[in-house]
């Protein structure tokens, strides 16, 4: 089970640089089912760890990096798809704050010092990349109905579609942004708490 969980870790890194491809060839369906197949195998693989108690460093590694890679690659990819200041903003500072969330672990690793994702369910870090799944999700599911609609024959809810999750996606990322601040203000405070334990 251990080697299956950590497949799906492995599935989802390479998903994250798949979906880099599928946008620039323009296959908004594959690029769709990639991510939402990367983001089912986050829960699916966190599910199983937990109920079969067969976690490992190695496994909480990949995990973290699959996660990151999957979210972040695709949100600079959809910069790419729209480049506005409404969607450019909130990716840029995302993934500023990953790289400080980084920076902090790895000086405390410097120090053999640990700073763990909190494992609280509802954790402000989880509700952060729960949210930011949800934002991906409805603007790749958009550029998806675009791409394939045909006026005279798509019905009228594909088209409400089409104009309603933009509004989601966006909305979303910046709830996402809101979430990612607040997540970074408690690994801050906990940074700082781990510090005193160096002499």
């Amino acid at each position: 089970m251990k080697i299956f969980v950590n497949f799906l870790s492995i599935f989802r890194i390479l998903a994250a640089f798949a979906i880099i491809f599928t946008i620039m060839l323009n296959w908004p369906w594959i690029t769709f089912i990639l991510f939402i197949l990367g983001a089912i195998s986050d829960w699916f693989d966190g599910f199983l760890a937990r109920k079969y108690n067969c976690c490992s460093k190695l496994g909480g590694v990949l995990d973290h990096i699959g996660d990151k890679l999957l979210v972040c690659n695709t949100l600079i990819m959809l910069t790419l798809m729209m480049p506005t200041w409404f969607i450019v903003i909130p990716v840029i500072l995302m993934i500023a704050r990953e790289l400080y969330i980084s920076g902090l672990r790895e000086f405390l690793g410097t120090q053999k010092i640990e700073m763990p994702v909190p494992k609280a369910r509802f954790s402000m870090g989880k509700i952060k990349t729960t949210i930011q799944m949800i934002a991906i999700t409805a603007l790749l599911l958009c550029f998806a109905l675009f791409a394939s609609v045909k006026p005279e024959t798509s019905n009228h809810v594909i088209f409400y579609l089409i104009y309603i999750l933009p509004q989601i996606g966006i909305f979303s990322l910046w709830f996402a942004l809101v979430a990612s601040f607040w997540s970074a203000i408690q690994y801050t405070f906990t940074f700082a708490q781990k510090l005193k334990k160096i002499k």
